[in-house]
């Protein structure tokens, strides 16, 4: 069967599809940061929380690193409705997205807490820091240059994950891809040109996160 490339047909459709890297890179960035903060309470509680605490974060992890997403964010879009908590499409991909994250970013995170020295948690204890004081003003600047790369590559893997959104409508990269491959029915066309946009975004995305390291840290992040 012969088959002719026409990039003619979908060239006008690149602002929109660039339109949709944008939503891409805001569901990422959302989804990041909150599933960091959610990473950064629970190696809290895993570090200094009381056994039932520690438990239920156990249990949280445990459950989100060994479901899929997908089924995560189905029970979100579709099972919560039956308790009467309506979300959209956007909304529950990214609660879905960012407890994903969450669980791994735990993960993460707790490895940066049991690498310090317990020296410098008494001497923070004896000085009468609480919790939160010690996590920021003690915990968090000696674990922020280690955790980085990996923190990055988590953001990096956030951004590709996104393209799981056009399941549920979200128009993002991989979503509007779809729209203008039922328009043009160019296939070959539209998944090479969305493709190539993912590449040049996750690579910008590596640069510009090894460049911010590197000026922080004096590290870079790897560019996958």
């Amino acid at each position: 069967m012969n088959y002719s490339l026409i990039y003619s047909q979908v060239t006008p459709h690149i602002p929109y599809l660039l339109g949709g890297a944008v939503l891409t890179l805001q569901l990422a960035v959302i989804s990041f940061i909150a599933g960091w903060a959610i990473g950064l309470v629970n190696a809290s509680v895993l570090h200094f929380g009381p056994r039932p605490a520690r438990a239920a974060v156990q249990a949280y992890v445990t459950f989100f690193i060994n479901t899929p997403l997908l089924v995560q964010i189905f029970f979100i879009f579709f099972v919560l409705p039956d308790a009467g908590i309506l979300l959209s499409p956007y909304a529950a991909v990214a609660i879905g997205m960012s407890l994903n994250a969450g669980a791994y970013l735990t993960e993460i995170q707790r490895a940066g807490f049991q690498s310090l020295r317990r020296e410098e948690i008494d001497a923070a204890t004896a000085m009468g820091f609480s919790v939160p004081q010690m996590v920021w003003y003690v915990i968090l600047p000696h674990i922020a240059k280690a955790l980085y790369p990996p923190l990055s590559n988590q953001f990096i893997i956030q951004v590709m994950t996104t393209s799981i959104a056009s399941i549920f409508a979200v128009e993002e990269l991989t979503g509007r891809a779809y729209n203008v491959n039922s328009l043009t029915f160019r296939s070959l066309e539209v998944f090479s040109i969305t493709a190539l946009i993912y590449v040049v975004l996750t690579l910008a995305c590596s640069l510009a996160l090894a460049l911010i390291g590197r000026w922080l840290f004096r590290v870079k992040a790897r560019i996958l």
